[in-house]
Protein backbone atom coordinates (compact mmCIF):
# COMPACT_ATOMS: atom_id res chain seq x y z
CA UNK A 1 0.00 0.00 0.00
CA UNK A 2 1.31 3.34 -1.20
CA UNK A 3 1.54 6.09 1.79
CA UNK A 4 1.25 9.89 1.49
CA UNK A 5 3.06 13.07 2.49
CA UNK A 6 1.09 16.03 2.42
CA UNK A 7 3.36 18.74 0.93
CA UNK A 8 2.18 20.76 4.13
CA UNK A 9 4.76 18.65 6.20
CA UNK A 10 7.64 20.87 4.83
CA UNK A 11 10.94 21.73 6.22
CA UNK A 12 13.67 24.66 4.70
CA UNK A 13 16.97 22.16 6.39
CA UNK A 14 17.96 18.79 6.69
CA UNK A 15 18.71 17.51 10.24
CA UNK A 16 18.23 14.62 12.54
CA UNK A 17 16.48 17.26 14.91
CA UNK A 18 13.33 16.96 13.08
CA UNK A 19 10.64 15.26 14.21
CA UNK A 20 9.66 12.67 11.28
CA UNK A 21 6.01 12.46 9.92
CA UNK A 22 6.01 9.24 8.60
CA UNK A 23 7.72 6.04 9.51
CA UNK A 24 8.30 3.27 7.06
CA UNK A 25 9.44 0.09 6.44
CA UNK A 26 12.54 -1.29 3.83
CA UNK A 27 10.08 -1.93 0.91
CA UNK A 28 7.15 0.42 0.96
CA UNK A 29 5.89 3.11 -1.20
CA UNK A 30 5.25 6.75 0.07
CA UNK A 31 4.26 9.54 -2.40
CA UNK A 32 5.57 12.76 -1.79
CA UNK A 33 3.51 16.36 -2.72
CA UNK A 34 5.55 19.19 -3.02
CA UNK A 35 5.28 22.59 -3.46
CA UNK A 36 7.97 24.37 -6.79
CA UNK A 37 11.23 25.80 -5.14
CA UNK A 38 9.19 28.95 -3.94
CA UNK A 39 7.09 27.22 -2.10
CA UNK A 40 3.91 28.64 -4.66
CA UNK A 41 4.66 32.26 -4.42
CA UNK A 42 4.98 33.20 -7.89
CA UNK A 43 1.43 33.42 -8.89
CA UNK A 44 1.73 35.34 -12.20
CA UNK A 45 4.64 36.92 -14.38
CA UNK A 46 4.14 40.34 -13.05
CA UNK A 47 5.06 38.91 -9.58
CA UNK A 48 7.80 41.41 -8.01
CA UNK A 49 10.94 40.28 -6.59
CA UNK A 50 9.94 42.46 -3.25
CA UNK A 51 6.68 39.91 -3.09
CA UNK A 52 8.64 36.95 -2.61
CA UNK A 53 9.40 35.46 1.26
CA UNK A 54 12.96 34.68 0.04
CA UNK A 55 13.83 33.01 3.29
CA UNK A 56 11.20 30.62 2.03
CA UNK A 57 12.70 28.85 -0.85
CA UNK A 58 13.73 24.98 -1.38
CA UNK A 59 11.22 23.87 0.45
CA UNK A 60 11.52 19.91 1.17
CA UNK A 61 8.69 17.47 2.23
CA UNK A 62 9.74 15.09 5.46
CA UNK A 63 11.34 13.75 7.26
CA UNK A 64 10.38 9.98 6.94
CA UNK A 65 11.84 7.79 8.87
CA UNK A 66 12.93 4.32 7.51
CA UNK A 67 12.85 1.67 9.96
CA UNK A 68 15.81 -0.44 10.26
CA UNK A 69 17.91 1.98 8.51
CA UNK A 70 21.50 2.66 11.35
CA UNK A 71 24.13 4.81 10.92
CA UNK A 72 26.41 3.21 8.32
CA UNK A 73 23.94 1.51 6.30
CA UNK A 74 22.58 2.76 2.73
CA UNK A 75 19.48 3.81 1.73
CA UNK A 76 18.48 3.04 -1.95
CA UNK A 77 15.78 5.42 -2.77
CA UNK A 78 13.92 3.96 -6.08
CA UNK A 79 12.21 6.91 -8.15
CA UNK A 80 8.48 5.03 -9.65
CA UNK A 81 6.83 8.39 -10.83
CA UNK A 82 7.07 11.73 -10.70
CA UNK A 83 4.00 13.62 -11.51
CA UNK A 84 3.75 17.36 -12.84
CA UNK A 85 1.51 20.05 -12.16
CA UNK A 86 0.19 22.20 -15.37
CA UNK A 87 2.28 25.13 -14.83
CA UNK A 88 6.06 25.76 -13.74
CA UNK A 89 7.80 28.74 -13.71
CA UNK A 90 11.25 30.68 -14.17
CA UNK A 91 13.23 33.13 -12.70
CA UNK A 92 16.11 35.11 -12.68
CA UNK A 93 17.44 38.63 -12.09
CA UNK A 94 20.33 41.02 -10.65
CA UNK A 95 22.84 38.48 -8.30
CA UNK A 96 21.28 35.31 -9.59
CA UNK A 97 23.24 32.42 -11.16
CA UNK A 98 25.84 32.98 -13.63
CA UNK A 99 24.65 36.26 -15.58
CA UNK A 100 22.90 37.90 -12.35
CA UNK A 101 26.09 40.22 -12.75
CA UNK A 102 24.88 41.87 -16.15
CA UNK A 103 21.13 41.43 -15.50
CA UNK A 104 19.78 44.62 -14.05
CA UNK A 105 15.27 43.15 -13.04
CA UNK A 106 14.00 40.63 -11.99
CA UNK A 107 12.47 38.61 -14.06
CA UNK A 108 9.83 35.59 -14.28
CA UNK A 109 8.00 33.53 -16.64
CA UNK A 110 4.97 31.23 -16.30
CA UNK A 111 5.55 27.89 -18.23
CA UNK A 112 2.92 25.50 -19.26
CA UNK A 113 3.38 22.08 -19.85
CA UNK A 114 1.27 20.44 -22.86
CA UNK A 115 2.34 17.80 -24.80
CA UNK A 116 5.30 16.27 -23.07
CA UNK A 117 6.73 19.66 -23.27
CA UNK A 118 7.22 22.77 -21.90
CA UNK A 119 6.30 25.82 -23.66
CA UNK A 120 8.81 28.58 -23.14
CA UNK A 121 7.28 31.03 -25.84
CA UNK A 122 5.87 31.38 -28.92
CA UNK A 123 8.70 29.67 -30.31
CA UNK A 124 10.73 27.42 -28.36
CA UNK A 125 9.63 24.10 -27.17
CA UNK A 126 11.14 22.20 -24.39
CA UNK A 127 10.91 18.30 -23.53
CA UNK A 128 10.00 17.66 -20.21
CA UNK A 129 12.59 16.29 -18.26
CA UNK A 130 10.96 15.53 -14.84
CA UNK A 131 13.72 15.30 -12.09
CA UNK A 132 14.22 16.33 -8.43
CA UNK A 133 16.63 18.88 -7.41
CA UNK A 134 16.11 18.98 -3.23
CA UNK A 135 16.31 14.56 -2.07
CA UNK A 136 18.73 13.47 0.79
CA UNK A 137 18.89 12.51 4.58
CA UNK A 138 20.01 13.78 7.90
CA UNK A 139 23.30 14.85 7.39
CA UNK A 140 25.74 13.73 9.93
CA UNK A 141 25.66 17.03 12.00
CA UNK A 142 23.65 19.98 12.11
CA UNK A 143 21.57 21.14 9.85
CA UNK A 144 22.01 21.77 6.55
CA UNK A 145 19.93 24.20 4.43
CA UNK A 146 17.74 22.48 1.58
CA UNK A 147 19.43 24.98 -0.62
CA UNK A 148 22.76 23.34 -0.10
CA UNK A 149 23.97 19.77 -1.46
CA UNK A 150 26.54 17.72 0.52
CA UNK A 151 27.32 13.85 1.57
CA UNK A 152 23.61 13.66 2.93
CA UNK A 153 22.36 14.33 -0.48
CA UNK A 154 20.24 17.83 -0.31
CA UNK A 155 20.54 20.39 -3.14
CA UNK A 156 22.11 18.14 -5.70
CA UNK A 157 20.04 19.31 -8.74
CA UNK A 158 21.06 16.56 -11.25
CA UNK A 159 19.37 15.70 -14.36
CA UNK A 160 19.64 12.00 -13.75
CA UNK A 161 17.71 12.02 -10.54
CA UNK A 162 14.49 11.20 -12.69
CA UNK A 163 11.46 8.50 -13.23
CA UNK A 164 13.33 5.10 -12.53
CA UNK A 165 16.17 6.28 -11.16
CA UNK A 166 17.72 4.87 -7.79
CA UNK A 167 19.62 7.00 -5.29
CA UNK A 168 22.12 5.60 -2.45
CA UNK A 169 22.67 7.75 0.44
CA UNK A 170 24.92 6.70 3.20
CA UNK A 171 22.97 6.59 6.63
CA UNK A 172 24.22 9.28 9.56
CA UNK A 173 21.41 8.57 11.68
CA UNK A 174 19.00 6.36 12.92
CA UNK A 175 15.92 5.73 10.52
CA UNK A 176 17.84 8.09 7.74
CA UNK A 177 15.02 11.16 7.83
CA UNK A 178 14.99 11.11 4.59
CA UNK A 179 12.94 14.45 2.45
CA UNK A 180 12.79 15.47 -1.07
CA UNK A 181 11.43 18.75 -3.05
CA UNK A 182 12.25 21.43 -5.58
CA UNK A 183 11.12 19.43 -8.41
CA UNK A 184 11.44 20.32 -12.11
CA UNK A 185 10.02 19.65 -15.47
CA UNK A 186 13.06 20.53 -17.49
CA UNK A 187 16.57 21.62 -16.02
CA UNK A 188 19.82 21.84 -18.10
CA UNK A 189 23.03 20.76 -16.52
CA UNK A 190 24.29 23.70 -14.31
CA UNK A 191 21.09 25.39 -13.55
CA UNK A 192 22.96 28.49 -14.71
CA UNK A 193 20.20 31.33 -14.43
CA UNK A 194 19.58 30.22 -10.56
CA UNK A 195 15.93 27.82 -11.68
CA UNK A 196 15.01 25.31 -13.58
CA UNK A 197 11.55 24.53 -14.93
CA UNK A 198 10.07 25.03 -11.13
CA UNK A 199 7.22 22.86 -10.82
CA UNK A 200 4.71 21.41 -7.95
CA UNK A 201 4.47 17.67 -8.39
CA UNK A 202 3.80 14.23 -6.61
CA UNK A 203 6.56 12.02 -6.43
CA UNK A 204 6.73 8.07 -5.64
CA UNK A 205 9.56 6.35 -4.41
CA UNK A 206 10.12 2.96 -2.93
CA UNK A 207 13.00 2.73 0.09
CA UNK A 208 15.21 -0.36 0.65
CA UNK A 209 17.55 0.05 3.69
CA UNK A 210 21.04 -2.09 2.07
CA UNK A 211 23.23 -3.55 5.35
CA UNK A 212 26.40 -4.73 4.96
CA UNK A 213 27.83 -1.76 2.70
CA UNK A 214 28.46 2.00 3.04
CA UNK A 215 29.35 4.88 0.77
CA UNK A 216 30.93 8.53 1.58
CA UNK A 217 28.77 10.48 -0.92
CA UNK A 218 25.41 9.58 -3.23
CA UNK A 219 25.50 7.56 -6.01
CA UNK A 220 22.91 7.68 -8.39
CA UNK A 221 22.00 4.75 -10.85
CA UNK A 222 19.67 4.24 -14.00
CA UNK A 223 19.26 2.26 -16.90
CA UNK A 224 22.67 3.96 -18.57
CA UNK A 225 24.44 3.82 -16.00
CA UNK A 226 25.75 5.18 -12.31
CA UNK A 227 27.44 8.06 -11.18
CA UNK A 228 28.95 9.45 -7.84
CA UNK A 229 28.06 12.48 -7.05
CA UNK A 230 29.39 15.42 -5.09
CA UNK A 231 29.86 18.65 -3.27
CA UNK A 232 32.25 21.04 -2.76
CA UNK A 233 33.25 24.50 -2.77
CA UNK A 234 34.68 24.44 -6.20
CA UNK A 235 34.04 22.24 -8.96
CA UNK A 236 37.69 20.99 -9.01
CA UNK A 237 37.14 19.57 -5.53
CA UNK A 238 34.10 17.90 -6.47
CA UNK A 239 35.34 16.32 -10.06
CA UNK A 240 38.22 15.24 -7.97
CA UNK A 241 36.38 13.55 -5.20
CA UNK A 242 34.19 12.16 -7.81
CA UNK A 243 36.25 10.82 -9.92
CA UNK A 244 38.45 8.94 -7.34
CA UNK A 245 35.15 7.57 -5.71
CA UNK A 246 34.35 5.90 -9.22
CA UNK A 247 38.75 5.06 -9.29
CA UNK A 248 38.25 2.90 -6.23
CA UNK A 249 34.70 0.92 -7.08
CA UNK A 250 36.39 -0.23 -10.19
CA UNK A 251 39.57 -1.48 -8.45
CA UNK A 252 37.41 -2.65 -5.72
CA UNK A 253 34.53 -4.95 -8.45
CA UNK A 254 37.04 -6.05 -10.63
CA UNK A 255 40.77 -7.30 -11.23
CA UNK A 256 41.84 -4.08 -12.50
CA UNK A 257 44.92 -2.44 -11.21
CA UNK A 258 44.69 1.30 -9.91
CA UNK A 259 46.53 2.40 -13.14
CA UNK A 260 44.27 0.41 -15.08
CA UNK A 261 41.30 1.77 -13.88
CA UNK A 262 42.57 4.93 -14.04
CA UNK A 263 42.57 4.94 -18.31
CA UNK A 264 39.64 3.11 -18.36
CA UNK A 265 37.90 6.34 -17.01
CA UNK A 266 39.68 8.25 -18.72
CA UNK A 267 38.41 6.43 -21.90
CA UNK A 268 35.03 6.40 -21.11
CA UNK A 269 33.95 7.65 -18.32
CA UNK A 270 32.14 10.91 -18.21
CA UNK A 271 32.84 14.47 -15.95
CA UNK A 272 29.96 15.92 -15.76
CA UNK A 273 28.86 19.22 -13.83
CA UNK A 274 25.25 19.03 -12.07
CA UNK A 275 24.74 22.68 -10.51
CA UNK A 276 27.06 25.51 -10.44
CA UNK A 277 24.14 27.92 -8.13
CA UNK A 278 24.43 26.15 -5.10
CA UNK A 279 26.25 27.22 -1.96
CA UNK A 280 28.23 24.43 -2.82
CA UNK A 281 28.66 23.39 -6.65
CA UNK A 282 27.95 19.65 -7.31
CA UNK A 283 30.05 17.39 -9.98
CA UNK A 284 29.26 13.99 -10.99
CA UNK A 285 31.42 11.08 -12.38
CA UNK A 286 29.51 8.57 -15.08
CA UNK A 287 30.44 5.58 -16.57
CA UNK A 288 28.04 3.15 -18.52
CA UNK A 289 26.26 0.10 -17.21
CA UNK A 290 27.73 -1.86 -20.66
CA UNK A 291 31.48 -0.98 -19.60
CA UNK A 292 30.45 -2.12 -15.70
CA UNK A 293 29.17 -5.34 -17.38
CA UNK A 294 32.01 -6.12 -19.05
CA UNK A 295 34.39 -5.41 -15.54
CA UNK A 296 32.01 -8.30 -14.29
CA UNK A 297 29.91 -5.81 -11.86
CA UNK A 298 26.33 -6.06 -12.41
CA UNK A 299 25.32 -4.95 -9.06
CA UNK A 300 26.62 -2.03 -6.98
CA UNK A 301 25.24 -3.94 -3.67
Amino acid sequence: MKQIVNREHYIYGMSAQYKPVLSVESGDHVEFQTYDCFLNQITSSNTEYSSIDWSQINPATGPVYIEDAEPGDILAVHIKKIELEEKGVMATGPNLGVMGHRISEFSVKEIYIKDNQAIFNEQVRIPLNPMIGVIGVAPKEGEISCGTPGDHGGNMDTILITDDATLYFPVFHQGALFSLGDVHAAMGDGEVGVSGVEIPAKVTVAFSVIKGSSIRTPIVKNKEGIAYLVSKETLDEAVNVAVEEMVDLICERSTLSLEDATMLLSAAGQVQVSQVVDPLKTARCFISKDILTQLGIHELF
